[in-house]
């Protein structure tokens, strides 16, 4: 089947066009053990921008996407966030981005493969109509679509569910990682058993957190922290004004602090997180795509004893003085990844936020006409909004 979209390819000067393109009914499988199905034909209706289609463009741009496309083709059509109509069951669906033949396809292992529509082997969802994995269509909750059409403002909060699932996996990873990690100091400390001590761990990972970058990844987990615990003192460190609408709605939604990074050297600023923390880190989340991220947390020692580094980004190399990381304790981990369920609790969590106020939209016609300027000029620029969306199909979104 032939239809319009927007699909990266191996070119120098255009690896991202809009035009025709052929999508295939692919017999794809959800998870290890399970039968191959085929797919459902869908029309995608609100699709969101995320860095990774930044950085797949300028992968084509060096020739770099042949593993990326799926069999066949020479070509992977782009967008893995959003919110997708299926004519064949008269419903709202949120695309479940990742299955394969592994038993969780976002923790797969060396003998596993997996596939991820809009990035890895699959075509996603910038296109008039795509063909999706039948139990990869994740319900949407109800009250939310009226005369057939979906709200607006809930749609917007659509594109999030993928990235917002990472953040909840994150928690779970650390609050499961800083109670095995620090559970025995607690029982020493507070002279209880292993079971009490881990919950007191669990909880005082996080009595110091550092989330260095304000996109909407660490906005995002500087929320989830701080209403699963109110306890918590979480410091957002970024280079945005403090008057920033960006800023103020992070805050807004996390009760959280902010340090503006206006300093003139790495140690001076952290010398001015540690002063704002009251302390060294027990967390250290970072999500600025920079490597300032591990030298501020290791060099500069904004880590404290026994803590945790979260490397959540993609781009950065981490790097540590051996000495120190083993007598300090330090525990670091970095994955990018959900599950299923996590995917299904974005969903619902999102449904009742404010997160579609920072979701601004781009006309489909705009997007089309110039793709890679629009990347350039508008989605990905330096005064960009923290998040762009298109209603790729406006027959099924009410009017603004």
């Amino acid at each position: 089947m032939i239809v319009k979209g927007t699909y990266f390819q191996n070119d120098a000067e255009k690896p991202l066009v809009y035009g025709d393109v052929e999508i295939f009914n692919t017999k794809r499988r959800r998870l290890r053990g399970e039968e191959e199905k085929e797919a459902i034909l869908c029309e995608p209706v609100m699709v969101g921008f995320c860095g990774t289609d930044n950085e797949l463009m300028h992968m084509g741009s060096e020739g770099r996407l042949t593993p990326k496309f799926p069999a066949g083709t020479n070509r992977l059509i782009n967008g893995h966030e959003g919110i997708v109509w299926v004519p064949s069951q008269n419903r709202f669906a949120i695309v479940l981005i990742r299955g394969g033949n592994s038993y969780d396809p976002t923790r797969y292992t060396e003998e596993e493969t997996y596939f991820e529509y809009g990035c890895d082997q699959a075509d996603g969802l910038f296109c008039d109509k795509q063909y999706f994995h039948p139990d990869m269509l994740l319900p949407i909750p109800e009250g939310y679509v009226e005369n057939g059409k979906l709200k607006l403002s809930f749609a917007k909060k659509m594109v999030f569910p993928d990235p917002f699932a990472c953040m909840l996996f994150q928690l779970e990873r650390m609050e499961d990682l800083g109670s095995a990690h620090n559970f025995r100091v607690a029982m020493k400390k507070y002279k209880c058993g292993e079971e009490e001590a881990r919950k007191i761990a669990k909880e005082e990972i996080f009595d110091r957190t550092v989330i260095f970058g304000l996109g909407t990844t660490g906005m995002f987990i500087g929320d989830l922290i701080k209403k699963n615990h109110p306890d918590a003192k979480v410091l957002f460190v970024g280079r945005s004004s403090e008057d920033s609408p960006k800023v103020k709605f992070a805050l807004e939604q996390a009760n959280a602090e902010y340090l503006r990074n206006t300093y003139d050297s790495e140690e001076a600023l952290a010398k001015a997180i540690i002063e704002k923390l009251g302390g060294r880190a027990t967390t250290f989340i970072g999500v600025s795509g920079s490597n300032v991220e591990h030298r501020v947390a290791f060099e500069h020692k904004v880590l404290g004893c026994n803590g945790i580094y979260n490397s959540f980004s993609l781009g950065p190399k981490v790097t540590f003085d051996t000495m120190p990381f083993g007598f300090e304790n330090h525990l670091i981990f970095g994955s990018i990844n959900f599950r299923q369920d996590h995917m299904e609790q974005a969903i619902e969590l999102l449904a009742k936020s404010r997160y579609d106020e920072i979701v601004e939209l781009i006309d489909r016609e705009e997007f089309t006409k110039d793709p890679m300027g629009a990347y350039k000029d508008k989605i990905y620029s330096k005064n960009a909004p923290m998040k762009t969306a298109v209603i790729w199909n406006k027959n099924y979104v009410e009017a603004e």
